[in-house]
């Protein structure tokens, strides 16, 4: 066990890994990573350094939307095993020393949710209605939606039903919205915390963590709809019907004392995207405990952006006592940051839209760097792992895996790739969620259709043969790019300056300097334009006795001298002592 997993906080100062289970590791052969495929793999994730493990949704789906439209929160989907094999996995992961956290899903269900056919058959004004938004129609007969909302992935927000209601969907169709202000919807996820808490989960992913209180009561549904359009996500003045409402607070309030039940308390990180100023409040010790910081993730490849980011994200730790802030680059939202490093860097009206326009034409409008993509890279980690609080990896990164833009339109699971939204139009997230890349030599024959995708391997995805029946494995969910090979880990593995190497070295060295994240003081260091500095303490011991650490990065075209010390690590080699553009140096000074 890790000497931050000793601690009862251990999530104040956590790696935690984003395992996305579909696209893991696939045990039996179907083309589907599976909960057998990650303890299959706990070995791997032990020696990149990791304190904890996330795993997104795995319970029983249709997959409208990558797991998140839930079936059953207190299952898991047979296609991806058992509750045998989730208590099996939860103790090889304890048993190596990390701790494990679940997504939780609670601003809709899945339309195949017990309690929404329910509704469906229960008909108007019933109590099963009431557990969900639905309302009348406008027109003559009911049959226009009650307002103009547009889902965030496509089309109207409302659906109607066979008895001429319609439901609010913010998300795809098969996720209809739940009204928090049913005290029944309360109850189910209070029974849901407990029964992962039970199983051994020690903490939770709140998906939507700003969403689920809705507010209809201050003008029409129709005059909400002109005056808050859905996509206005940040929510400034509390006047927004949908998000960051001040009355979710409560919601949480009442978790916590469900996650107070258990010694230790359970632990939650809230998916907020609110303004920085708000986002203390979730982060609240009598509340979620901690909240996602965006920030990072959102930032192109300037100085400014992740000056901005990283200034934000400590004011927001300072006034939480007893929170801290989180470090995010990639998840399974956005494109994955090698490439948004390596395409163009120009300032939008919203963040990625460049690589989302670049996505959308299968990357055939910019050209990716991917040399440069990969160097920016190597930077930011060194750039985000000596900052205190939190860092979340997703799967792949860790690799240096690019984006997939060019996946077969036929071949996308994202349900924003399916509906057309005018200028909002998006190819979806598939392309960070393809299927991970273990064996070189399990290499696909390139396929005729399309010369850049292969068939009949999985680059060690899935065995070779299903389980039971020894046919051969089933195509990748999504499928792998031939140029996969080159990322795959066992060959990054025999190369100690592969960045599965930098990674290890980074989070070995994460461990090794830093103590308790009470004793975390970190300030930002002035040191040009093109340059983030910022010193923190280290972990007072025999070997660094009252040493602080320096973190440098130069966005700049000229090197930068590096302050007295010893470079304990850097992203490229310094040349003449200098730090070269799009780099970051470690340099440990002792007092």
């Amino acid at each position: 066990m890790t000497a931050n997993n000793e601690r009862a906080d251990w999530w104040k100062q956590a790696v935690v890994y984003q395992v996305y289970p579909r696209s893991f590791k696939d045990a039996n052969g179907d083309g589907l990573g599976d909960i057998a495929g990650i303890t299959s793999k706990i070995g791997y994730l032990k020696d990149l350094g990791v304190d904890a493990l996330w795993l997104s949704p795995f319970y029983p789906s249709e997959l409208a939307d990558g797991g998140y439209d839930v079936i059953d929160y207190r299952n898991v989907d047979p296609r991806l095993g058992t509750m045998d094999d989730f208590d099996a996995m939860v103790d090889a992961a304890h048993g190596a020393g990390m701790k494990v956290m679940v997504d939780i899903v609670p601003n809709h269900t899945s339309d195949r949710h017990a309690m929404f056919q329910e509704a469906l058959r229960a008909g108007r004004g019933s109590a099963a209605r009431d557990r969900y938004i639905f309302r009348e129609g406008r027109g003559e007969h009911g049959e226009l939606p009650p307002n103009d909302w547009l889902s965030l992935f496509g089309g109207s927000a409302w659906e109607r039903v066979d008895d001429g209601q319609w439901y609010l969907h913010i998300f795809a169709v098969q996720q209809p919205d739940l009204n928090w202000r049913n005290p029944e919807v309360h109850e189910e996820f209070n029974a849901t915390f407990r029964f992962w808490s039970d199983h051994g989960t020690d903490g939770f992913r709140i998906d939507v963590a700003h969403g689920l209180a809705k507010d209809f009561h201050g003008a029409s549904l129709e005059e909400l709809g002109r005056r808050y359009p859905v996509h206005q996500v940040m929510n400034h003045d509390g006047m927004h019907p949908l998000w960051d409402r001040d009355e979710v607070h409560e919601i949480y309030h009442e978790w916590r004392k469900v996650f107070n039940e258990y010694q230790p308390p359970r632990f939650a990180v809230g998916e907020a995207w609110v303004v920085p100023e708000h986002q203390y409040r979730y982060a609240s010790p009598d509340e979620l405990g901690q909240v996602f910081n965006f920030e990072f993730a959102k930032a192109d490849w300037t100085a400014d952006a992740f000056r901005t980011a990283i200034e934000e994200g400590l004011e927001s730790a300072q006034e939480t006592h007893g929170s801290t802030t989180t470090w995010v680059m990639n998840n399974h939202d956005v494109p994955r940051s090698a490439s948004r490093y390596g395409l163009p860097q120009v300032a939008a009206a919203n963040y990625h839209q460049l690589a989302k326009d670049w996505i959308l034409r299968d990357g055939t409008t910019y050209t990716e760097d991917r040399d440069l993509g990969e160097r920016r890279a190597r930077a930011a980690i060194l750039m985000e792992a000596g900052l205190p609080g939190s860092m979340y990896v997703y799967q792949g990164e860790e690799l240096g895996l690019f984006e997939v833009p060019d996946i077969p339109w036929n071949r996308l699971e994202d349900p924003t790739a399916r509906f057309t939204r005018g200028g909002f139009t998006e190819k979806g997230r598939d392309g960070c969620r393809v299927p991970l890349p273990w064996d070189a030599a399990d290499a696909p024959e390139p396929a005729d259709w399309n010369a850049h995708f292969g068939h009949g391997a999985s680059f060690g995805f899935s065995p070779a043969r299903r389980t039971g029946d020894g046919a051969p494995a089933a195509e990748p969910h999504l499928p792998q790019p031939l140029w996969y090979g080159r990322y795959a880990v066992n060959v990054e593995d025999r190369d100690s300056d592969s960045m599965l190497g930098l990674y290890r070295t980074v989070l070995g060295l994460r461990a090794s300097l830093f103590g308790s994240a009470d004793d975390a003081v970190c300030r930002m260091v002035e040191a040009g334009p093109d340059v983030i500095a910022y010193t923190r303490t280290v972990a007072d011991d025999a070997k660094n006795p009252g040493s602080r650490l320096v973190s440098m990065t130069n966005f700049g075209g000229t090197p930068v001298e590096v302050p007295g010390g010893e470079v304990v690590l850097s992203s490229v080699p310094l040349q003449d002592g200098r730090l070269p553009q799009d780099a970051t140096a470690w340099v440990l000074v002792r007092q």
